[in-house]
């Protein structure tokens, strides 16, 4: 696949585009825009695929020994991990876990709408993307 962006490029506009409206609903509460990476990884990594193509990746999330959540980010084609979203997490909490999932083909299963609004606002940026494989 050839696009016309890169990683920089892509990083920025996910940035300009988080927001609390696109964070997670189970953590939406909690966003700030002073980490608002916050609940955005599943979304994030979503995006990421559809530019760049490769693997989806999740880990499950711990703080203080117990679970609380599962984190996304992408392997590229070239095998490089990339997690622009890793930064959101700042009380100690550790992935573990790690799995390599398959993308259903369509519209993912849940968080349809935040989604379209997510890209919609990093297409505002870079023009129109990539359909997602």
């Amino acid at each position: 696949m050839t696009t016309p962006w890169n990683l920089l490029d892509l990083d920025a506009a996910l940035r300009a585009a988080w927001a609390a409206d696109t964070s997670s609903p189970h953590y939406r509460s909690q966003w700030t825009p002073d980490n608002p990476a916050w609940g955005h990884c599943d979304l994030t990594a979503l995006v990421v695929n559809d530019v760049f193509g490769g693997d989806l990746v999740v880990g499950e999330v711990h703080r203080e020994g117990r679970q609380y959540g599962y984190h996304w980010w992408n392997r590229l084609p070239s095998g490089v991990e990339l997690d622009l979203t890793r930064e959101q997490f700042r009380q100690g909490e550790v992935i573990s876990a790690a799995r390599t999932v398959e993308r259903p083909p369509g519209r993912p299963a849940h968080r349809w709408e935040d989604y379209l609004l997510l890209r919609t606002r990093v297409a505002a940026r870079l023009g129109e993307l990539p359909e997602p494989a």
